[in-house]
């Protein structure tokens, strides 16, 4: 009797132990498929989004918004801004996508705050989310912004679009009327200040940093906004250099269009 109950309870032991071991082995498969997902869709992501598909972007990565990864979240916080910017996209959907945005890329930042990109679209999408707010809101949010920009530099010191997003940051500054800087004042011991020479330095490292990393897809934005910052500082000759890039750069997106028809505008008016 004693024989058979030991004979028993070497069996069940064995028996558990492989069901332990066989639980261990599937959740491991399943660990590694859903690596391997992510990695899927976010390939899938990336192709859509050079494709300019933005609104099969926006459905495919609508689907893991309450995913724990930095990379799903911060891409689909671009899909949102970006089928916001669309102009078939009503005034309501925009303020919606806007804040969804915002949410999207904070979450981002909650899960890796090492992640380059989630600053950066952090603060793009905080930006955003100024003009449904305010003047008064979207300058005290200034510094954090910056900060984020900074932040995403030192993190990537290649990114060619952060850099850009300080010029810009800089430029709106440098150009800010006196009723905006009066609301600074007030909300800032030390409001911030900026100049078109400062403008000029930021878009001139995103220049060199573009010709260094040999980027094709050159920022038909930041072309205008060096002419523009020539402008204010009264060299023409730079002024059309720069404005007549921007004129002839080949439009891709609707925010291209609008650059050469800007561009154009202020080449006719010089």
């Amino acid at each position: 009797v004693l024989r058979k109950s030991l004979q028993r309870g070497i069996a069940l032991s064995t028996g558990s132990f492989l069901v332990y071991e066989g639980h261990k082995l599937i959740s491991g498969l399943a660990e590694v498929h859903a690596s391997f997902k992510v990695e899927e869709v976010i390939e899938q992501a990336d192709y859509l989004y050079g494709s300019g598909e933005t609104e099969k972007l926006y459905r495919l990565l609508v689907q893991h918004k309450n995913s724990d990864d930095a990379e799903l979240l911060w891409r689909l916080a671009r899909a949102s801004r970006d089928l916001a910017q669309l102009s078939s996209t009503s005034a309501e959907e925009k303020r919606q996508l806007a804040y969804e945005a915002l949410e999207c890329a904070k979450k981002a930042l909650e899960k890796n705050e090492s992640n380059f990109a989630a600053h950066k679209w952090y603060g793009i999408c905080l930006s955003d989310v100024g003009d449904f707010e305010g003047i008064k809101t979207k300058i005290g949010n200034a510094i954090v912004i910056k900060e984020h920009f900074q932040r995403a530099v030192e993190l990537n010191p290649k990114d060619a679009t952060t850099i850009h997003l300080i010029g810009i940051w800089c430029y709106s500054f440098a150009e800010m009327p006196w009723y905006q800087r009066k609301i600074a004042a007030t909300l800032f011991a030390t409001p911030p200040t900026s100049t078109f020479q400062e403008y000029a330095a930021c878009s001139h490292l995103k220049l060199f940093s573009c010709l260094c990393t040999a980027d094709p897809n050159f920022y038909s934005k930041n072309l205008l906004y060096l002419g523009k910052t020539y402008l204010k500082l009264n060299n023409k000759k730079m002024a059309l250099l720069w404005l007549s890039k921007a004129k002839e750069y080949p439009a891709h997106t609707e925010e291209d269009k609008q650059v050469q028809k800007e561009a154009l505008e202020l080449l006719n008016s010089i």
